[in-house]
């Protein structure tokens, strides 16, 4: 992967995370695997939004989902990315 591209690519995955109710999303499916019920009740919107949120990250490849019976359950692929998250909170406690 040449620099530009990897430059690129690492820009869509935080655009990917650049919303609070994906974050939340992130924050929660490191916890357990959720269906998209559950993370309707925690962000706080309706279903058609979170499920645009869940689209968001899985094509961004940062969640999975798997049919179980009739439900679909998210899953973090990679928890990885919330030691940025965990960064950013740091920096935050520094200003204060």
């Amino acid at each position: 992967m040449i620099e530009k591209e990897r430059y690129e690519y690492m820009a869509s995955v935080m655009k990917a995370m650049a919303h609070p109710s994906r974050l939340l999303i992130i924050d929660e499916l490191e916890k357990k695997p959720r269906n998209v019920s559950e993370l309707t009740q925690m962000v706080g919107s309706d279903i058609s939004t979170v499920s645009r949120h869940l689209q968001v990250l899985k094509q961004a490849g940062i969640i999975a989902a798997s049919k179980v019976n009739n439900q679909v359950i998210y899953r973090l692929l990679y928890p990885c990315v919330l030691d940025m998250y965990k960064c950013v909170i740091k920096i935050k406690d520094t200003e204060l």
